[in-house]
């Protein structure tokens, strides 16, 4: 530790922080341009992929078209016309006609590539060439025949023959010109495979090592140009992702025929994507490495520059530990120095100004808390004096006033104690207080109050914080009793709780209640430890509240308000029945409190 302590000084922290926040610096930057120039990279990569497809896409839709205009030709043919018209009409043709609609189609097939075959079916499925006995439903799915239905006339595409791997398969369903294009059959077109081959439509592929494939919609692979066999359901659907194809990476992209729902995928090898990454990675690296080099030696110059002079300081200094401060007298050509130099002599001054005022200012507060202190009124005079108004209007015969005055000096006893463990008393000392505090309020108001109290005695000897009913008290008649036009009841209760081991305290009235926005202001108050009032000071109910929570578990115990408009109010709070101290709490003497 004493190594270390030798070790931690002001330079070697400015050296080590320098360095730190400047190697920080550097690999943030360096991983930074890193970042964005790979992704730069992988972009380019990318937009030349996709100008590939492009490509390859427009020369299949070229291709498709050159399909769509010869079946279009074979499909509005005026023979085949014909004979779907006489089919359509009820009237089959003979198998002469069918040979001589055979030759017309072939003239079609003669001028076309890539077309394996023609197939031409009536209304029914029935096949009219070839020649041979054929159904429609039995030559491809339904579903197929369902979807050339609802192209109404347009080719649909379907992909590979189920029937034959080397075969893509084709069908627009025939329409009579003559019979205001009703439905007169389906013309079926078989293609090869190799009619579909782009691969030539990338001028690069070569170089960039990128594999082409065209796959229909149910993931069968049309054409490509891939070196491994590979499964369509490891590249589809993977558009920008890296896939892996026998022991090298790839970067899937993918372009889809709106023509045919077929979908168009080119690989490309990441090492082709990524080629000045790693020449980049070293540059990056070495100037890391100088910037980290050249960093070191001007921390270490700049640090010995700021340490210098303040060694000087601290030499300087080091008087103060032993009580005297002074100032001190050190010089350099540097400005900040110079001024903490200047600065410190100052506060040197101010500070031994401030302790001969502090000094003056304790002496002169002592005697002055001194004299308040002698001119304090002693409570003992209070109800001396108190008693001795009670004899006078007791021999004079004023009954109901001397009970006020009894009233009045049990309250001020009470109230005034200087006792620290007269902080706990019990229910029943605090329903007494009430009640003295309801006799002197009975003589203000007359007949206007009328009060009941309602306790047990389990009830009443369950400790209790002290003055905590009262104030409750006094807010039921300020707001409760007072705002009626007629007399009105106040009724304190305490009682045994619904939980075992705890006692419920409530003061209900009778007065005018409150509506619930109302009551929520009074929560919101309550909370903020100020509830507005326009009686007294408004401290009654929060102070009761913080007390609850400060004695009591802060997430049960507190007030609990029930009030309706018209219907009076109920404040209530439930305490334990026996009192745990919370730790660091001075123990409560509950057998010295003063029962008043």
């Amino acid at each position: 530790m004493n190594r270390f302590g030798r070790l931690n000084t002001l330079r070697n922290q400015i050296f080590l922080g320098f360095m730190l926040v400047m190697v920080i610096v550097l690999a943030l930057v360096g991983a930074f341009v890193y970042e964005q120039v790979s992704v730069l990279l992988r972009n380019s990569a990318e937009k030349h992929i996709q100008q590939t497809a492009v490509q390859a896409t427009g020369k299949l839709d070229v291709l498709l078209k050159q399909v769509d205009t010869l079946t279009a030709q074979v499909s509005t043919n005026a023979t085949v016309q014909r004979f779907l018209t006489q089919e359509t009409g009820g009237k089959p043709i003979t198998f002469g006609e069918r040979q001589s609609l055979q030759q017309e189609v072939r003239k079609y097939e003669a001028y076309a590539t890539g077309i394996r075959s023609l197939e031409l079916y009536t209304t029914d499925y029935r096949r009219l060439f070839p020649l041979d006995e054929g159904s429609l439903a039995s030559r491809v799915r339904g579903e197929w025949i369902a979807m050339a239905d609802e192209g109404m006339g347009k080719l649909v595409w379907f992909g590979q023959d189920p029937r034959d791997q080397d075969v893509v398969v084709a069908m627009r369903r025939v329409r009579l010109v003559d019979q205001s294009f009703a439905h007169g059959g389906y013309l079926l077109v078989r293609l090869e495979k190799s009619y579909f081959e782009l691969a030539d439509s990338a001028g690069d592929t070569g170089q960039s090592r990128e594999a082409m494939g065209l796959f229909d919609q149910a993931g069968h692979e049309i054409s490509s140009d891939f070196d491994v066999t590979v499964d369509s359901k490891e590249i589809l659907h993977r558009e920008g992702e890296t896939v892996t194809i026998g022991n090298e990476d790839y970067i899937a992209v993918q372009k889809q025929s709106e023509a045919t729902g077929w979908t168009l995928v080119i690989l490309t090898p990441v090492d082709y994507t990524t080629e000045g990454i790693s020449v980049l990675r070293t540059a990056v690296i070495v100037s890391g490495a100088v910037g980290a080099l050249l960093f070191l030696i001007l921390s270490f110059i700049l640090t010995t520059m700021i340490i210098r002079p303040i060694l000087k300081m601290i030499k300087s200094m080091r008087g103060a530990r032993f009580g005297t401060l002074k100032p001190i007298s050190v010089t350099s050509k540097t400005m900040e120095i110079n001024e903490l130099t200047n600065t410190y002599n100052q506060m040197v001054d101010s500070l031994n100004e401030l302790i001969e005022v502090v000094y003056q200012k304790e002496l002169i507060q002592s005697r002055t808390e001194l004299k308040a202190l002698q001119a304090q009124i002693n409570p003992h005079f209070l109800f001396n004096t108190l008693e001795a108004f009670y004899w006078a209007l007791d021999d004079q015969g004023e009954e109901e006033l001397a009970q006020i005055v009894v009233a009045m000096s049990g309250l001020f006893r009470y109230v005034i104690n200087r006792k620290d463990e007269d902080e706990w008393v019990m229910i029943g000392d605090e329903l007494d207080h009430a009640e003295r505090y309801l006799i002197i309020m009975k003589m203000r108001m007359l007949d206007r109050l009328s009060w009941r109290i309602e306790a047990d005695e389990a009830s009443r000897a369950v400790p209790i914080p002290k003055l905590l009913i009262q104030p409750i008290v006094e807010n039921a008649i300020l707001h409760g009793v007072e705002q009626r036009l007629g007399p009105g009841t106040v009724i304190v209760r305490a009682q045994p709780s619904e939980r075992p081991g705890h006692t419920v305290v409530s003061v209900s009235d009778d007065g005018p209640g409150m509506d619930g926005e109302t009551l929520a202001s009074l929560y919101a108050s309550m909370e903020k430890g100020h509830v507005p009032s326009s009686k007294n000071s408004g401290v009654g109910l929060s102070n009761v509240e913080q007390r609850l929570r400060l004695y009591y578990d802060a997430g049960q115990a507190g007030l609990c308000i029930q009030s309706e408009a018209g219907a009076g109010t109920t404040i209530s709070f439930e305490i334990p029945n026996v009192y745990r101290r919370n730790p660091g709490e001075e123990e409560t003497h509950e057998d010295d409190i003063d029962r008043g």
